[in-house]
């Protein structure tokens, strides 16, 4: 069943991330059917750039060819979904490199998503099954947010910052742009994650994370300096050393 409202979404990537988000697809299109609706999303398939996964189909979903094939279908909504904590800058890039409109670009929700009235999507975003956020929350354009994580009241996720799974952040904290912030860290009330930082697995955050750094432990302490590719990106921002300047977020979608 589709309808006038009902959109292709094509998804940019083939890996993990990708394969979650077409499930977060296919979960929503299953409840608003439930719900008598039409399907907001019909997802048309996979661009990846891997010639080896061409014409296959990942979890019954057709990779339809590489990512410049974006072009070819200047109708249908796009959601680029890659990136890991070993290049998480991966998703600026390809977005900076398609270069398409903000109006191109879908935002994602899991229908087990709790995103409260008051609080703003950018285009993009993917929010994955089971995270939550609270009241007036702020999260930018091409943000990741994976399962259970929870953005508490006055939080502000900046543009290609990825939140992994089960991720807490206490009121008025600031994740800056591009910033990866681990799976099951805690983030202390109104601190700032700097941008294009790593943040730790199960990490303790209770003061500010400089930009373009790793942090990991309990409390977090600095390890080192970030790898190449999230200090490219730093550098591309126009970014200094330790915190930076705000950097504008994407147009909000409700």
């Amino acid at each position: 069943m589709s309808g006038p409202g009902t959109e292709d979404l094509l998804i940019v990537g083939a890996g993990g991330f990708a394969r979650e988000t077409a499930q977060a697809v296919r979960d929503a299109a299953a409840a608003d059917l439930a719900d008598g609706r039409a399907p907001r999303w019909r997802l048309a398939g996979h661009l990846d750039d891997d010639p080896a996964l061409h014409g296959r189909e990942v979890d019954g979903v057709p990779v339809l060819g590489g990512c410049g094939l974006v072009r070819e279908r200047p109708r249908t909504r796009v959601v680029v979904c890659v990136g890991s904590p070993r290049d998480y800058a991966v998703r600026a890039r390809l977005v900076r490199r398609l270069d398409l409109p903000e109006h191109r670009y879908a935002t994602v929700v899991h229908p087990a998503a709790a995103v409260s009235g008051s609080s703003v999507l950018g285009a993009g975003s993917v929010l994955l099954a089971h995270c939550v956020l609270t009241a007036a929350v702020r999260v930018g354009a091409h943000v990741a947010v994976m399962p259970q994580a929870v953005l508490t009241h006055d939080d502000v996720v900046e543009d290609f910052a990825t939140l992994a799974s089960g991720v807490r952040l206490g009121g008025g904290v600031r994740v800056e742009r591009g910033a990866y912030v681990g799976a099951g860290a805690l983030v202390r009330e109104h601190t700032t994650v700097g941008a294009w930082s790593l943040t730790g697995m199960g990490s303790t955050v209770l003061g500010d994370v400089p930009a373009g750094e790793v942090w990991a432990g309990s409390p977090a302490r600095r390890l080192r300096e970030a790898d190449g590719p999230a200090l490219d990106a730093l550098r591309a921002d126009g970014e200094k050393s330790g915190r930076g300047p705000e950097t504008r977020m994407g147009s909000p979608v409700r």
